[in-house]
């Protein structure tokens, strides 16, 4: 997985991903089922970016990303050469899709069971079950005009931006999800329900473009899904199937610099010294740090970087990881646990920057569908609650971090396991500073730039840099944003510029 031989410049192109989160794989599957020989690079012990996971005594902890949609579009990677994804992968249907949970005890269970999800809302207010369908109904356009249209297409210049503007137009992109929900339904509580999936890509319901509405319509159409043995056995079937291919691995050694001669990248060079020549390179690194730590000796770099620096970014997420003595049939593999607040809460993380005495929390319980995440008879847990941004939220969280944590720790045990405390066999947390150090991650932001409308497609950054013809960019940071779906999309988008460049 380290076999650093160079790669002769006369067999085949040559292309080099920096980082192995899910936009640098699936980048490399397609690059390397295209002819051209690619190398990843991976600074940290274990591939995978934000998708990293942790074993502590028998427990298997997944750093990142839970939620499995849009299936094909991962399929589709193993597809380009003959294969199928069944080979290295075993995907797991999830019911309900989430349990949302308000603090006076309402439950409201969420699928794609037409009748069971109609039933649900009844609950919820019964005349709103016609403006649900009718909200669908939206969601299925924007999906057909936001994401089969435009979410794997690059935005390369300005005139592609002013060509989907119509479109966009017409589906009102400049109103924000809360506010689209909100002209379906009347019941409050049904419009959190299905407004609340922006935060799972980083953006705020209250601001977030009305197009990631279509995140309705992926989960109804594709489903939701887990990675037998974890989301980190994704990336390893990934991997497995890009070395199969020939692709090449370097792991545990960060790049440090990627050299430029005038307009082109010519040499990737890495912290213990190794350098190497390629074609193309591209970055699933944060996009703050490709520019101003990678790119650092060109001029390009500083330049746009110092751009990216007036840009907003994503909040933060603090994530208690603990393994529980007992198993819980009867807590869902997804929860939301919504606080008192909604919109003053999202206010108080994006806007305000402060700590708030209450909190929403995102609740991940692998084990009720995957016992393999534990050892038997216990259970594996993760509590996530989105918090401000290190350029917002100036905390010490050495300090803070273990308040924090019990507190959250105390509202699981209040509305769902009274002797949390005592079952607990281990745990740990993860919080912006983490996040920062880890991965990069400017100001500890957990999903790279905010995903407001004007920083969308061409406001984004580029599938290939304006300036170095053979530096591209996959991941959260480009087009068309965070989530597996996004950066899946965002290295079809990255893939045909390069494999088109190369020829």
């Amino acid at each position: 997985m380290n076999n650093k031989q160079p790669v002769s410049q006369d067999e085949a192109k040559t292309a080099c991903v920096v980082g192995s989160g899910f936009g640098g794989m699936a980048l490399a599957m397609r690059l390397q089922s295209a002819g051209i020989q690619t190398t990843v690079i991976e600074g940290r012990d274990k591939p995978g970016g934000r998708a990293y996971f942790w074993e502590k005594e028998g427990f298997t902890f997944d750093g990142g990303p839970t939620v499995v949609t849009d299936p094909d579009c991962l399929k589709e990677l193993w597809a380009l050469s003959g294969h199928k994804m069944e080979e290295d992968v075993e995907l797991m249907p999830v019911r309900p899709f989430y349990r949302l949970n308000w603090p006076d005890g309402t439950n409201f269970d969420y699928s794609n069971d037409e009748a069971e999800l109609n039933s649900e809302i009844a609950k919820l207010d019964p005349a709103d079950i016609a403006g649900y369908a009718r909200f669908l109904e939206y969601a299925a356009g924007v999906y057909e005009e936001g994401y089969v249209k435009l979410g794997t297409v690059p935005f390369l210049d300005f005139k592609s931006m002013i060509k989907a503007a119509p479109a966009l137009a017409k589906k009102q992109a400049w109103r924000s999800v809360y506010s689209m929900v909100s002209s379906f339904v009347k019941s409050e509580k049904l419009r959190e329900a299905l407004s609340f999936h922006t935060l799972l890509v980083g953006g705020n319901p209250m601001k977030t473009s009305a197009i990631y509405a279509l995140i309705h319509k992926l989960e109804k159409d594709g489903g939701v899904w887990w990675t037998r043995g974890g989301t980190n056995r994704l990336i390893a079937g990934m991997i497995r199937h890009f070395e199969r291919l020939g692709g090449r691995m370097v792991v545990g050694d960060p790049v440090v610099q990627v050299h430029t001669i005038g307009k082109r990248a010519t040499e990737v060079e890495t912290a213990s010294g190794w350098r190497e020549k390629f074609h193309a390179v591209a970055s699933n690194a944060d996009i703050m740090h490709s520019y101003r730590d990678l790119l650092s000796g060109s001029q390009r770099g500083p330049q746009y970087a110092g751009k990216l620096k007036r840009k907003s970014f994503s909040p933060g997420l603090f994530v208690v990881h603990f393994g529980l003595e007992g198993s819980w049939p009867g807590i869902p593999h997804h929860m939301i646990l919504f606080g008192p607040r909604y919109k003053g809460l999202l206010e108080d993380i994006y806007d305000n920057g402060v700590l708030p005495a209450d909190f929403s929390i995102y609740l991940h319980h692998p084990t009720v569908t995957d016992p393999s995440m534990a050892p038997p008879g216990k259970s594996t847990f993760y509590a996530l609650v989105p918090v401000a941004h290190m350029g917002k939220l100036a905390v010490d969280w050495d300090e803070v971090g273990p308040q924090l944590e019990k507190r959250i720790l105390d509202e699981v045990g209040r509305r769902l396991i009274p002797d949390i405390h005592d079952r607990i066999v281990t745990k740990f947390h993860y919080a912006p500073k983490d996040f920062a150090s880890d991965l990069n991650a400017h100001l500890g932001s957990a999903f790279s730039l905010e995903p407001v409308l004007t920083q969308s497609a061409w406001f984004r950054g580029h599938n290939r840099d304006d300036v170095i013809d053979n530096f591209y960019l996959v991941g959260a940071g480009t087009h068309p944003g965070a989530g597996i779906p996004g950066v899946v999309g965002s290295a079809k988008a990255t893939a045909g510029l390069m494999i088109e460049d190369l020829k």
